[in-house]
């Protein structure tokens, strides 16, 4: 099967992180959402339509004429009764919700034509409704669907642990056959994995550093490092090639991410190439115990979520100073530099060159 994936009109409201890569980009669980489609439909071929901006940057990939080809609306996770729907469509239709559509099998020579002019024309093909299926719509949702997402992808991908891991003597593994382990990682004296409430993934060539608290589920790429005396909460994803201290819950770094000191990180999404200052702390929770406002980023305007708990939402290459405190609800553009004796503003935007699509 050859799949291509496409972004719709609600691509906004996953800015500031798709600002910098496209929606199929975004990491939740263990992998991204392009990668989960790929291996449950067992793709032969991937591709994917571009905003003009990514164009040279990140993978277009290419269609075949000579078969159908899938496309996929990438705000969409895989579950069965989806997969199982999106494989019976004939060639021709388009399986659509009130928000639009969800995935549609088109023959190759129209799947390559609308490939290279990047634009679907969905309107002409026949239309299968349902009400059945959920698409992710607001930023909150990856971190909420965070706990979820990595014990599904240790079951997708069939995460098995390796016997070419170090793991200390003097680490605790409480419910070993739920730690995943991969070749080459590290588990040094003193660390403790807890995954009573979950499984724990730790990638190749990670490590747990001495005296590491890990409560899954959990989830931890590939040359990452875990800190001495980190304390890592359930539902949390740290991508690869992360360092990760202090104490993190419910949160996604996605890759080349850096917090390696104390301080607190809570129901956030981190993206690419950001850091995370000595002694800075995020607020998930107002003191009154209210729902959070959050900058909606196309109007510019505080909306109401209706969620009690949400933290720090960071663009990718941005940093903190030392001992910076982040306000409940916080959004950070791309390449922000925030640094401040006082509570920063709750939204900041990018950096110049950076604007709003």
């Amino acid at each position: 099967m050859q799949i291509c994936f496409f972004e719709d009109q609600l691509l906004h409201r996953f800015h500031p992180l798709t600002l910098t890569r496209p929606v199929d980009d975004l990491r939740l669980g263990i992998t991204t959402i392009r990668e989960k489609w790929e291996q449950e439909l067992d793709a032969t071929r991937s591709a994917r339509l571009l905003r003009n901006q990514f164009q040279g940057l990140f993978e277009q990939g290419s269609i075949s004429d000579s078969e159908p080809c899938t496309w996929i609306n990438a705000r969409y996770l895989p579950s069965q009764t989806l997969l199982g729907q999106i494989q019976e469509l004939d060639v021709g239709s388009s399986l659509q919700n009130a928000e639009g559509v969800i995935a549609a099998k088109v023959d190759g020579p129209t799947s390559t034509k609308w490939h290279q002019e990047n634009k679907p024309q969905f309107k002409s093909l026949m239309v299968l409704e349902t009400d059945e299926f959920n698409p992710l719509q607001h930023l909150w949702d990856l971190f909420q669907l965070n706990r979820e997402q990595i014990a599904a992808d240790i079951k997708r991908f069939d995460k098995k642990s390796s016997g070419n891991a170090r793991i200390s003597t003097e680490a605790v593994l409480e419910q070993e056959d739920q730690i995943y382990i991969e070749e080459g990682a590290v588990i040094e004296p003193g660390a403790i994995l807890m995954a009573d409430t979950g499984p724990i993934f730790i990638g190749r060539n990670a490590t747990v550093s001495a005296g590491a608290i890990i409560k899954g589920p959990v989830a931890i790429g590939e040359d990452s490092v875990v800190k001495m005396g980190a304390r890592i909460y359930d539902a949390t994803t740290i991508g690869p090639v992360c360092k990760a201290g202090g104490e993190i819950s419910n949160s996604i770094f996605h890759s080349y991410s850096n917090k390696g000191h104390e301080g607190y990180v809570g129901n956030s999404l981190i993206g690419q190439w950001c850091n995370i200052g000595a002694g800075t702390n995020t607020s998930n929770l107002k003191n009154n115990y209210s729902t959070i406002r959050l900058t909606e980023w196309k109007s510019r305007q505080e909306e109401e979520t209706g969620q009690q708990f949400i933290g720090t939402i960071m663009g990718d290459h941005s940093k903190t100073a030392i001992n910076v405190q982040l306000n409940t609800g916080t959004v950070c553009g791309v390449s922000c530099n925030i640094f401040t004796s006082d509570f920063p503003r709750n939204s900041s935007p990018p950096s110049p060159g950076w604007a709003p699509t």
